[in-house]
């Protein structure tokens, strides 16, 4: 996990400069500054978004998380930062529940196992809009695959074709804006 870790910097850093980068691993988000959680040990997320905020003279982040759990981690480093803003669409009943840190999500979005892939598409549909009108100065999007048909964890039903088609709805988005885009896929099990 320290080396993914690095690869979420060093992607995050690398879409400065191309545009849009991704991160084979990392999206650790329920991890925070001062401790682990979930399956996640190191707060890639938030260490990332520090960097670029202290040595890139990045100011306004927006964290789009679309892993099928709640992204708590970040949210408990950033709820105190309002340049930092969160997106975050989760099944709402599973791990983590995390009320305190749920404070800190600007747009909440919810995904059920009765979902299917529009239902699912058309939620997220919003999100262009968003960027658009927020106009970050950078995209951090975990990406998670957990809202897939069969993750025994998240019991949803988003099949390959979904997850393909909300991968493109965010990073077009962003280019579309000129913002560059750093994609983890979010992990831990």
């Amino acid at each position: 996990m320290l080396k993914a870790t690095n690869g979420t910097i060093q992607s995050s850093i690398k879409s400065l400069y191309s545009g849009v980068s991704i991160n084979l691993s990392g999206g650790y988000h329920h991890a925070c500054g001062n401790s682990g959680g979930g399956f996640c040990i190191y707060p890639d997320i938030s260490i990332s978004i520090r960097i670029l905020k202290r040595f890139f003279g990045i100011t306004k982040v927006m964290i789009i998380d679309l892993d099928a759990h709640q992204g708590n981690g970040h949210e408990r480093d950033f709820s105190a930062d309002a340049d930092v803003f969160i997106i975050d669409c989760f099944r709402p009943d599973i791990y983590p529940g995390d009320d305190e840190a749920k404070k800190a999500i600007d747009v909440e979005l919810h995904v059920t196992p009765e979902d299917n892939d529009q239902d699912y598409l058309n939620t997220l549909s919003c999100i262009p809009g968003i960027i658009k009108r927020e106009k970050p100065e950078f995209i951090l999007y975990n990406a998670g695959t957990d809202i897939m048909e069969g993750d025994p964890l998240s019991g949803l039903n988003i099949n390959e074709r979904g997850v393909i088609q909300r991968d493109e709805l965010i990073v077009k988005a962003a280019l579309k804006n000129k913002i560059p885009i750093c994609m983890v896929l979010s992990g831990g099990y």
